[in-house]
């Protein structure tokens, strides 16, 4: 420690002795005293504001002009409250104490205080003391009256005032509120919530990415009043993120594979555009969970909302077939979990121009489960009549028929498209009661089906209307092909990387692209030099046979040096466009239905490998994303040039050998 003295500007050193040894003997006292004095920071007289015992909720409600008291002790007379917002333009309000005493300390919001995110800091003089933050939410004092036969009542407001014209609903009545921001519902409580389809420039508080649009109802009839915050924003221009089969089961070294690829590069794409304004919210499509580890691993949907909240952006969650209670025979019964757990397993909600709907067409049959035993797990791909006649009323309320309406499901309405002999694409319906479903569509303009469910790529236009985006999985293969010890690759049974479907929607103007998991946009093919594939397993399955694996390699296992050339194109859909060229001189290009070889090796030759049969779910499938064209000889380079239905081109230059590893690119 050094210590530093100051004498006064008339002290002279030619004083007397005795004054001298004065100061020689004030020398040494200071010494010893820095020699033996304790200097722990315990014993040094506090500094600046000491305020203790400070309680902040993270969420305060109050009415406009209302009183906040928080707890705490320390706070003194004079002392002021200085709010920052963090949410919107930064607004800073200092703020008078009406009320100070040993427990706590009371002040009165002034006017102009609008529901958002604030620092809440302790200003004395020139010092000020950061206390933490809060949410604040401008409630309304406008009374609900009961009303008879009405079990469920509420007021939609914002920043004290009362929005009209939000739609309520119990997922079986639907009702919009007045023009004071009050609904009344005649509701049985069966679903246990009640929820509101939140409007276009408007959103809710979020709970660990969790959308807050619905709040819990307690069965019997009395009344219940759930109210209903929310904060306005502008969300004409934002980005949709649909993430499909997330089965996350806490095996296959999964969560690891989820934290280091998918969530490094969803959070990645995430920070790109909210750097540049654009606000980003996610759209699950089920398959959260895996049902058959939800009770043999503990691992089930409260251990994926853990997951989940590490998105960075807030997430709607449609349910799967393997998010359902694999004890539970009765579907609306199975589903209670989801229901405990996440929320709502059908629903609506607005952002900007777009309206969207959250479907479960899962029917869950579970043949033989009872309780603590599994059953089959089986199902039925339909949306069940209760659902129907709920989107039948939702719809109904959507006075804009051409704006963009999206509709959420695991289950497809389309199956994967197959090509006849002339390479034109053949579709098929798969949902057991998809013409109804179509039905109910009628007359929307601008309709956009995301699905998921089968873990590969496909779009399919149904009409000039509607359109169905499947899109491929989070996890690919179930985790299998990145799993510790397998391909070191991260691959979907149609060859696709594992990845999502990224909407980006300005206003009513949509655009989307498929975003493989470690990969730039920009990666949208991966081109095979058939001259160099032959799948064996002295060189991919040196465990197992070539019998084994013939079955699964197909025209694989054998050499074809007939100088062709197989392109997997992961995002095709109507309106794309794939042009070869060799040497400056187009080749023809044909598109073929095929299986993806990359998948086979990464896949089946590693399960058989490891001495197990692989499951028949995951093994690869045919895909009609596949183009074929034929080189003049096994050397040359060839120019590949996709173009997709919005104008934008992807190219390479391939040349030729190119050899297959479980890395080629």
């Amino acid at each position: 420690m050094l210590a530093l003295f100051c004498f006064p500007a008339n002290f002279s050193f030619r004083q007397s002795t005795s004054g001298f040894v004065s100061i020689i003997f004030l020398f040494t006292s200071l010494i010893l005293c820095f020699a033996g004095c304790h200097t722990d920071d315990d014993t040094k007289p506090p500094k600046g504001i000491q305020i203790s015992n400070v309680s902040i909720p993270s969420s305060i409600n109050v009415t406009a002009q209302g009183t906040i008291t928080l707890s705490g002790k320390g706070f003194e007379e004079g002392e002021k409250i200085k709010l920052i917002s963090t949410s919107g333009e930064n607004q800073t309000y200092l703020i008078e104490l009406s009320a100070v005493n040993d427990e706590s300390v009371s002040f009165v919001l002034p006017a102009g205080v609008l529901s958002g995110t604030y620092k809440i800091i302790v200003v004395r003089g020139n010092e000020e003391l950061l206390l933490g933050s809060t949410n604040i939410r401008i409630t309304v004092a406008i009374p609900v009256p009961d009303v008879a036969g009405m079990t469920v009542k509420g007021i939609v407001y914002s920043n004290g005032v009362g929005i009209p014209g939000v739609v309520v609903s119990d997922g079986y009545n639907v009702t919009v509120t007045d023009r004071n921001g009050i609904y009344y519902l005649t509701s049985e409580k069966k679903n246990g919530y009640v929820f509101i389809s939140v409007p276009a420039n408007y959103e809710v508080a979020y709970d660990n990415n969790i959308p807050q649009f619905f709040q819990r109802l307690t069965a019997g009839s009395s009344i219940e009043q759930k109210d209903f915050s929310l904060v306005p924003v502008s969300n004409g221009k934002y980005v949709m993120l649909a993430t499909s089969d997330w089965h996350l089961a806490n095996r296959n070294d999964d969560i690891q594979q989820f934290s280091s690829g998918f969530l490094k590069d969803a959070n990645a794409l995430i920070a790109d555009y909210t750097n540049t304004g654009t606000r980003v919210y996610g759209l699950a499509l089920g398959d959260l969970s895996w049902d058959l580890y939800w009770y043999e691993n503990h691992f089930a949907l409260p251990e994926y909302l853990t997951q989940m909240k590490n998105v960075n952006c807030p997430i709607f969650s449609t349910m799967g077939n393997h998010d359902n209670d694999p004890y539970i025979t009765d579907d609306w019964t199975a589903a209670a979990k989801f229901r405990d757990v996440v929320g709502p397993n059908y629903y609506s909600f607005n952002i900007g121009e777009v309206h969207y709907i959250v479907l479960d067409d899962i029917q869950y049959l579970n043949t033989g489960g009872s309780q603590g035993v599994i059953g089959q797990r089986n199902y039925n791909d339909v949306v069940v009549n209760d659902q129907m006649q709920w989107l039948q009323k939702d719809l109904a309320t959507i006075h804009d028929k051409t704006a963009p309406l999206i509709i959420s499901m695991h289950a497809p309405l389309y199956g994967s498209p197959a090509v006849d002999g002339n390479g034109n694409e053949v579709n098929t319906i798969k949902l057991n009661n998809g013409s109804s479903f179509l039905t109910a569509l009628n007359g929307f303009a601008d309709v956009h089906l995301l699905t998921g469910h089968i873990h590969v790529n496909y779009t399919v236009r149904h009409s000039a209307s509607i359109i169905e985006h499947n899109t491929a999985a989070v996890c690919a293969t179930w985790w299998w092909t990145g799993k510790n010890g397998y391909a070191g690759n991260h691959i979907c049974k149609d060859g696709s990387p594992g990845g999502y479907n990224v909407f980006e929607i300005n206003g009513r103007d949509l655009k989307w692209y498929y975003k493989s998991i470690g990969y730039p946009k920009s990666y949208q093919f991966r081109a095979y030099d058939l001259n160099r594939i032959q799948i064996t397993s002295a060189r991919f399955a040196p465990n197992s046979t070539d019998d084994a694996l013939a079955p699964y390699a197909g025209a694989y296992a054998n050499a074809s040096p007939g100088n062709e050339v197989l392109i997997n194109v992961f995002g095709y859909g109507p309106g794309w466009k794939v042009e070869v060229s060799e040497g400056g001189t187009p080749l023809t290009v044909t598109r073929v239905s095929a299986l993806d070889p990359l998948h086979i090796i990464s896949y089946e030759a590693k399960r058989l490998n490891a001495g197990a049969t692989p499951t028949e779910e995951f093994v690869t499938s045919q895909n009609t994303h596949m183009f074929k064209v034929k080189a003049s000889g096994g050397s040359s380079t060839l120019d590949i040039k996709v173009t997709d239905n919005f104008g934008n081109v992807y190219s390479e230059a391939m040349q030729r050998p190119k050899e297959f590893t479980y890395q080629i690119k």
